[in-house]
């Protein structure tokens, strides 16, 4: 198994409020990339809004056999939060998952 550090973007078509980015933090948090090298090294953060508040990106760490099979499950994780958090998919859309990293012992 290798760790993964995958992207997952998104828009929040409604915006998200304090409560409801501390929710969603705390749901993905036991996934947080900061306890990778990579994580710490480039400190990474585990949701990142842009600008606008609307375009986000979350970080997650993810052990997986592969790159495909990290990506999926990050958007899993991704979706099963949001959607605890109150968001359908239809309020927080997501984008392609993408490897940011990989950390793994040689």
């Amino acid at each position: 198994m290798t760790t993964y550090v995958i992207t997952v973007p998104g828009t929040f078509v409604h915006g998200i409020n304090d409560t409801q980015r501390f929710e969603l933090e705390q749901k993905l948090r036991p996934q947080d990339p900061k306890n990778t090298d990579l994580g710490e090294s480039e400190e990474l953060s585990l949701l990142t809004l842009q600008d606008d508040g609307n375009a986000f990106s979350v970080r997650l760490e993810v052990e997986a056999s592969g790159h495909t099979e990290a990506e999926t499950e990050a958007v899993r994780l991704v979706t099963t939060a949001l959607r605890d958090s109150g968001f359908t998919e239809q309020d927080a859309p997501l984008g392609p998952a993408a490897v940011t990293g990989i950390d793994r012992e040689f």
